[in-house]
């Protein structure tokens, strides 16, 4: 079976094995005998977020690098005012581990307005602003100060919503995005997933809006890459460690390191393609 057929399928399952209705009920549940699809605002238009499969907090609980990878596979839900959900597989993140990383939003321990989710209980989302209009989604981890970036995911559910929230974030006449360009980068899986600053310091176990599932196809430990993270700068040899994690062969990664790939299959980590 292709993989992405298989990724379907298994969606398919997390979705049968939960209380929600399938994605095209919640649509039909917004929409009128004379074809208006406009959001409801009545209560019985409301449906309550409660899934058995749904990621708790002893899964959040661990070290920064141990979550980042363990991030990889697994899926983020959205849920959107008018009841549409979005689906994506994270393949990719990068560990920022506060303290000592020169690189980190809380480096010296330092703890600001902004900053303040990074020293949450794990599972706290942390949404911070670049350049005063895209915005990036972190989740605080162990460690103090300790937060892991999601760089990018692979879209399952909800792929028109997600062109339709990247289209309102551009100016200007668009092309229509192909679907591996939806949320191939930290800031455009935020537009796709209609992520802002009203985000910041929400709990991923208790929120209604937004959460996690288990991937039921896990990677392998030489499916996952490790090289530097993205956009550090100059931060030292922080700039050179190997804190970002991608699902090998994945289109739907941001950035490919195929000298890291080179060097990973000379050491028989993996066949290189």
């Amino acid at each position: 079976m292709p993989r992405k057929r298989k990724l379907l399928a298994q969606l398919s399952t997390l979705q049968s094995n939960s209380s929600f209705p399938p994605f095209d009920a919640l649509e039909n549940l917004n929409t009128t005998p004379d074809g208006d699809s406009s959001p409801k605002s009545s209560k019985y238009f409301a449906i309550e977020k409660k899934s058995s499969s749904q990621l708790e907090a002893d899964f959040f609980n661990q070290p920064c690098i141990s979550l980042a990878k363990s991030f990889l596979g697994q899926i983020l839900v959205r849920r959107l005012p008018d009841g549409r959900e979005l689906w994506g597989r994270i393949v990719e993140t990068e560990a920022y581990l506060g303290g000592e990383d020169e690189a980190s939003h809380s480096k010296g321990g330092k703890q600001t307005q902004r900053n303040a989710a990074m020293f949450m209980k794990p599972g706290t989302l942390y949404v911070y602003q670049i350049y005063g209009i895209y915005f990036c989604v972190n989740v605080s981890s162990q460690g103090e100060g300790a937060a892991v970036l999601l760089r990018s995911l692979e879209p399952l559910q909800g792929l028109d919503a997600m062109r339709e929230l990247r289209s309102a974030s551009r100016k200007g006449p668009t092309k229509l995005l192909k679907d591996w360009q939806l949320c191939n980068g930290p800031s455009k899986l935020c537009q796709a997933f209609g992520i802002d600053k009203a985000f910041d310091q929400r709990d991923l176990t208790q929120d209604a809006a937004i959460w996690m599932v288990p991937g039921h196809d896990p990677p392998r430990e030489q499916d996952v890459v490790a090289t530097t993270r993205i956009g550090i700068g100059n931060r030292g040899e922080w700039a050179q460690k190997p804190l970002r994690f991608y699902l090998r062969g994945n289109k739907f990664v941001s950035v490919v390191d195929k000298k890291t790939e080179r060097e990973m299959a000379a050491m028989g980590h993996f066949s290189c393609s």
